[in-house]
């Protein structure tokens, strides 16, 4: 009981100094002054002007996707159940489930022993009926012969519809046979199409009638289809787009964030869902990988246009206020100017800029909290992705810690401490330490046993 007690003790004390190695190397960096600039957005620069540390990324020209989206659901192309069409017991099935099968395929066999003599049946009475035919014509030829005086014209009259009876009686035969064997082949069960075998509803040595739920569904999955719905609104720029070209559609999965399919719009319906204010859309995909699979729900974009050589920034570059949109550009002053924009359009991550910005310009991407018309900035992160990072005009500030915090947890401050003054950053870290980015914490400890490394020194 006492070793008990002692591990539980051991265990509290262990999360406490975690808590406080945290705790230490945020407290260290909030309450140094040079990381409170860094972390507020400010760095003094010659002039004692206050510099913006902000992130940029210059504006280009690129040809732009024009998407529309939707909310569709796969389905199979084609859907048979395959039923039996005649009674009997089923002698073998002849698929497993879930495997791919061609038209024509055999998929069960069931016991032909009774049709078959249903067809030998029909046979034997053709024969029969063919034998008498026969006779009867030899009849009729001999009956003219002899001629009117030795035969009465009724007896001559009577073999002539004989036969033509058993002329009559044969074509009978024939249809007969045709079905007895028409339904002895039903006795053996093929796929009449293709697709891929589903779970399979009846067992071998089972009876089975034509009545009943079926054997097995077929479903045809490549190609595929997906039915989707895009706002009435939207329509007129659908059709303006097929009039010339056909429509390539992409099918995405539920987070919008990789490609399942391409594949083209093959059918509009001929009208809009009143109660919702919708179209419905048919678009058909190879569906090679097997990506979709019917009844699953995917997000569809369908291509109407593409904007040639436009100019293109970051969406998180354009602010909007009470005059509109607008971006800052950075000047060669490394001062930022406030410039209206127009829009073309706009998705999650580009902007595509009608006016007021040219390709090449430098937009301020991040750091828009004390950012205003004219403010001095500092450019601390690369203008386009790939790129080195700047070399700082301080050596020593690439191996000081309390800068690596200051970056590290510059993306905390944004977050948890929107519009928080520099000397209030410290309190709002601490009470929201809980919250701190791993990247963050990492850098924070980092820190402190830096700090306390120094102390050490020092005191030796």
């Amino acid at each position: 009981m006492k070793g008990f007690k002692v591990l539980k003790l051991l265990k509290r004390l262990l999360a406490v100094a975690i808590v406080c190695a945290i705790g230490g190397g945020v407290f260290y960096v909030t309450t140094l002054p040079a990381v409170q600039e860094k972390m507020s957005g400010a760095r003094r620069m010659g002039g004692g002007i206050s510099a913006v540390p902000v992130l940029a990324a210059s504006a280009r020209l690129d040809n732009v996707p024009v998407y529309l989206h939707g909310v569709g659901t796969a389905k199979a192309r084609n859907s048979v159940v395959v039923r039996p069409q005649v009674d009997g017991r089923i002698l073998s099935i002849n698929f497993k489930e879930g495997q791919e099968v061609r038209k024509g395929d055999v998929l069960a066999k069931i016991d032909p022993a009774t049709y078959q003599a249903q067809l030998d049946q029909a046979i034997a009475k053709k024969a029969l009926d063919e034998v008498q035919l026969e006779n009867a014509k030899r009849d009729l030829e001999r009956y003219s012969q002899l001629g009117g005086n030795v035969v009465a014209q009724k007896t001559i009259d009577t073999q002539n519809a004989l036969v033509a009876q058993f002329t009559a009686q044969l074509k009978q035969d024939d249809a007969a046979i045709a079905n007895a064997r028409a339904y002895l082949d039903y006795t053996t069960i093929i796929s009449p199409i293709d697709g891929r075998t589903g779970i399979r509803m009846v067992d071998q040595g089972n009876l089975v009638r034509a009545a009943d739920a079926g054997i097995v569904m077929i479903t045809e999955v490549r190609p595929i289809s997906v039915l989707f719905t895009l706002p009435q609104q939207q329509l007129a720029q659908v059709n303006k787009a097929l009039a010339s070209r056909v429509l390539s559609v992409d099918a995405l999965d539920s987070n919008n964030q990789v490609v399942l399919d391409h594949g083209t719009l093959q059918v509009i319906d001929n009208q809009v869902d009143s109660a919702t204010g919708t179209i419905r859309m048919k678009a058909e995909f190879p569906n090679a990988n097997l990506q979709l699979w019917p009844g699953q729900f995917v997000n569809v974009r369908i291509l109407i246009d593409t904007l040639e050589r436009v100019v293109v920034v970051p969406t998180p570059a354009v602010q909007r206020g009470p005059n509109g949109t607008f971006v800052y550009v950075v000047e060669a002053d490394e001062k930022v100017a406030l410039k209206p924009v127009a829009l073309t359009m706009q998705n999650e991550s580009e902007a595509v800029i009608a006016t007021g910005v040219a390709a090449g310009d430098r937009i301020v991407t991040t750091g828009f909290a004390r950012l205003k018309d004219g403010a001095r900035v500092d450019v601390s992160a690369p203008e386009t992705p790939g790129s080195p990072a700047p070399v700082s005009a301080k050596p020593e500030t690439k191996t000081d810690p309390r800068n690596v915090v200051a970056t590290a947890c510059a993306a905390d401050v944004q977050k948890l401490c929107p519009g928080v003054e520099r000397q209030g950053i410290r309190g709002c870290l601490r009470a929201n330490a809980g919250q701190l980015s791993d990247t963050c914490k990492a850098a924070a400890l980092a820190a402190g046993r830096s700090q306390r490394k120094a102390d050490n020194t020092v005191l030796q």
